[in-house]
């Protein structure tokens, strides 16, 4: 027997239409790249999605087409996506801090046809260009005024979308349709394409709803610091308009001066970032005498929060810390770091320690560690197993099928992360099982930095591991092995490196052994090198 209730698909254009009804005026307040501040609303933002869709029609675009973006925070970049999915088609969105060549090949793997972009990456697309087998249209947020002189035969955005109608159709496929791409940073191997669908940004939207989430509102002013190419903005472009509140796009200004000005002006009171952008804050804060009168909660996530920004957000300036932990194939929220009843009267000590660890998963998420053999591990906070995931909104597998089935026979993706979780299922992450360094919340490959090392004449092996960095938490140090009879110089391995990997990528030193330990199948042992390592201190630390 079924049960009686209306079919009401779980489609993302719902949310943006929902913002419309019932909180038209809330408002979207984006700082463009040239530092201008510009206000608008949901009612306005719905139309103007409305045009982005009409436009696309007009470009050939339809149900399950993908249409890329490059671009930051912004209300023309939220207009960008609603108008994409609304129509069937998945928006891609592409991280622009990988490699050009990465994100060429990325645009060729999505079969993207349109690309939308700020204007601070017209560089790295005109470089791109001949590269890029798919894309026949490319549109740069900009209006007439602002269009930069290019190459590509690009729109300005203002002019693809004025004076279109607003009444294009939206919705009616399957709530399973495809409605958002997202590639991994590629550590192993190439990256590989997350497919969310309309029904798992929708399930993922009410999860970070939840209260012991992110637990906004309609009279919540919220400042989405992580990039929207970054999983969603962490659901932010989803939960702010589905609740009514308030957004302040920062655009590309990340530094503390200019994200505490649009905390104070806009009263902000619920942000969300890496620990790199709170570092910069709290400095900011701290060496101008500065306040927080208006903030409430921080979300913090991307890499493991330091102590000392913890205790100083909420004890210095009564700021709420949630540490939060997720991936791109996570949608991303996988656990938050909200105390659990039975901490709320504990003392700060206490509570330090529990907010210090990734949290607990919300309905909808379910957790367990395993042991190499995939048998499952006791829940006791102390033994530490590979994480594994499944849930609503977890990806299932990759696009294209790369990466072959990656579930266990319980339908658990495993994250590649090895943790710890508690009886009152609180996870926290005590190592992780890939050698992959994590530099300010972004991902740098050590494979691809020890492969294109390894190729200069004068090298015979080299190995890539994070060293602690008061600053980024992690930057790579790589460490080189000669070639028999050879003395190769830091400056000859770095500049077999440079143009070959992002900038930031690059090592921050380079440190020389007789040989680089191996484990018994021939492989780097790279927890030896950690060993030997773990009192280094960087030149830039």
């Amino acid at each position: 027997m079924q049960g009686i209730m209306q079919d009401w698909s779980l489609t993302v254009d719902k949310i943006l239409e929902h913002a419309k009804r019932i909180n038209p005026n809330r408002e979207i307040v984006t700082r463009r790249v040239n530092g201008e501040i510009v206000r608008t609303t949901y009612s306005d933002l719905y139309d103007l999605s409305k045009q982005v869709s009409s436009a696309l029609k007009d470009e050939g675009i339809g149900l399950g087409d993908r249409v890329a973006t490059l671009g930051w925070n912004s209300a023309r970049h939220m207009a960008s996506w609603y108008g994409t999915m609304g129509i069937g088609a998945v928006l891609h969105t592409i991280n622009p801090r990988l490699h050009p060549d990465q994100i060429a090949w990325i645009a060729n793997h999505a079969e993207d046809k349109v690309l939308i972009f700020d204007t601070t990456f017209l560089p790295i697309i005109e470089a791109i260009k001949d590269q890029l087998e798919t894309v026949k249209t490319f549109v740069i947020f900009a209006d007439a005024a602002s269009m930069p002189e290019n190459t590509l035969g690009a729109v300005a955005f203002d002019l693809w979308t004025d004076g279109r109608t607003k009444d294009t159709p939206w919705g009616g496929f399957p709530e399973d349709t495809a409605c958002g791409l997202c590639y991994t940073s590629g550590t192993t191997g190439n990256p590989k394409g997350v497919l969310y669908s309309h029904r798992s940004n929708v399930l993922h939207t009410l999860v970070t709803m939840n209260k012991d989430a992110m637990g906004m509102g309609a009279d919540d002013v919220v400042l989405p610091v992580v990039p929207m190419f970054h999983a969603n903005a962490w659901g932010l472009a989803l939960s702010c308009p589905a609740t009514g509140a308030n957004m302040v796009m920062p655009g590309a200004q990340m530094d503390g001066a200019s994200i505490y000005e649009l905390l104070d002006s806009e009263k902000v009171t619920i942000t969300a970032a890496v620990p790199t952008v709170w570092l910069m804050l709290l400095t900011y804060l701290q060496e101008n005498n500065l306040k927080l009168p208006h903030l409430k909660k921080v979300i913090i996530g991307g890499s493991a929060i330091p102590e000392k920004i913890l205790r100083a957000f909420e004890q210095d300036y009564e700021v709420e810390v949630i540490h939060a932990w997720g991936m791109t194939e996570t949608s991303p929220l996988g656990t938050l770091g909200t105390l659990p009843p039975h901490l709320k009267a504990a003392d700060i000590d206490q509570q330090m320690e529990q907010k210090l660890k990734q949290g607990r998963p919300p309905f909808g998420v379910e957790l367990k560690i395993v042991d190499d053999e995939g048998h499952d591990l006791a829940h006791d906070g102390q033994v530490s197993g590979r994480l594994m995931v499944r849930g609503a909104a977890i990806a299932a597998g990759y696009f294209k099928g790369d990466g072959g089935d990656v579930l266990d026979d319980q339908g658990f993706f495993d994250t590649g992360d090895v943790a710890n979780i508690d009886a009152y299922g609180t996870m926290q992450i005590t190592d992780r099982a890939k050698d992959v360094i994590k530099s300010g919340g972004e991902w740098i490959s050590s494979i691809d930095i020890e492969n294109i090392a390894v190729g200069h004449p004068k090298v015979a092996n080299a190995a890539a591991i994070g060293i602690y960095h008061p600053k980024w938490d992690e930057r790579p140090l790589l460490i080189i092995q000669a070639a028999e009879g050879e003395s190769p110089s830091k400056e000859d391995v770095l500049a077999q490196l440079d143009g070959k990997i992002a900038k930031w990528w690059t090592p921050d030193d380079v440190a020389f052994v007789d040989e680089i330990p191996l484990g018994a199948t021939g492989k780097i042992n790279k927890l030896a090198l950690r060993e030997m390592f773990k009192d280094y201190t960087l030149p830039t630390a």
